[in-house]
C-alpha cells in the first residue's frame, strides 16, 4: 500500500512518518487483501495537533479517521483507533468486499457539483450551459465524476460509517433504484427509497 504522509505547515520528523507507514500497514495488511493507498495529514490548531487518515481500500470503499492531541503521535493514535473501532465492526464483512471486489458490478459514474452563494449584485458567474442561474447557491465552481455503487443498504450504512461521511447516494442492489442514506442529528441513519417500479 502506497502511504504519503504530510503535514499543513508543521514539519514532520522521520520517526513520526515511519510508525505512521507501519502502524496503516499493520492495519490494511490486517484487514485487506490489497489496500491501495492512504493519505494522513497532520496540523496544528492553536494549542493541539490534528490527524486525518484517509484510507482507499478497495473499488468504492474509503476509511477516514480524525484525531487530536497535544502531539502529532497522540492525535496520529487518537485518528487510527478511529478506523480501527470502525473496522473491527465490520470486520468480517471488510474482509469478504476485499475478496469480492473484483467481481462487483462496476459502479455507475454520476457528477458532483460545488456551488458557492452568489451575490444577488452580481452577475452570474456559471461555468455550465443549461444551468439555471436563479437562486443563492447559483455558482457553480467545481465539478468531478462521482461513483454510484451498487450496494444492499447495509453494506451502503457501512461504507458511511466506515467514510465518515454525512451522505451517500447509492443504486440498491435489491429494487436497482437510486437511494440515499444519511446521518441524522440524533445520531441515526435515514434511509431515502423512490416508490413504485423503475420506468
Amino acid at each position: 500500500m502506497h502511504i504519503h504522509v504530510s503535514g499543513k505547515q508543521i514539519d514532520l520528523s522521520d520517526a513520526l512518518k515511519h510508525r505512521v507507514t507501519m502502524h496503516l500497514g499493520n492495519i490494511a495488511d490486517r484487514y485487506f487483501e490489497q489496500a491501495l493507498e492512504a493519505n494522513v495529514t497532520f496540523s496544528k490548531a492553536r494549542s493541539f495537533f490534528t490527524c486525518d487518515i484517509n484510507v482507499h481500500a478497495g473499488r468504492g470503499l474509503t476509511l477516514r479517521g480524525e484525531g487530536e492531541a497535544s502531539d502529532a503521535h497522540g492525535a496520529f493514535d487518537d485518528a487510527a483507533e478511529h478506523i480501527a473501532r470502525r473496522l473491527r465492526r465490520y470486520r468480517r464483512r471488510v474482509q469478504t468486499h476485499s475478496r469480492a471486489s473484483a467481481r462487483i458490478q462496476r459502479p455507475e459514474i454520476g457528477r458532483s457539483y460545488i456551488l458557492q452563494p452568489t451575490d444577488p449584485q452580481e452577475p452570474s458567474r456559471n461555468t455550465l450551459e443549461n444551468t439555471p442561474s436563479e437562486g443563492p447557491y447559483a455558482t457553480i465552481i467545481a465539478e468531478q465524476p462521482t461513483e454510484i455503487a451498487f450496494l444492499s443498504v447495509s453494506e451502503a450504512v457501512m461504507r458511511l460509517d466506515l467514510a465518515d461521511r454525512n451522505l451517500l447516494v447509492f443504486r440498491n442492489s435489491v429494487s436497482r433504484q437510486i437511494n440515499i442514506i444519511y446521518r441524522r442529528d440524533d445520531g441515526n441513519i435515514g434511509w431515502i427509497e423512490p416508490n413504485g417500479p423503475v420506468n
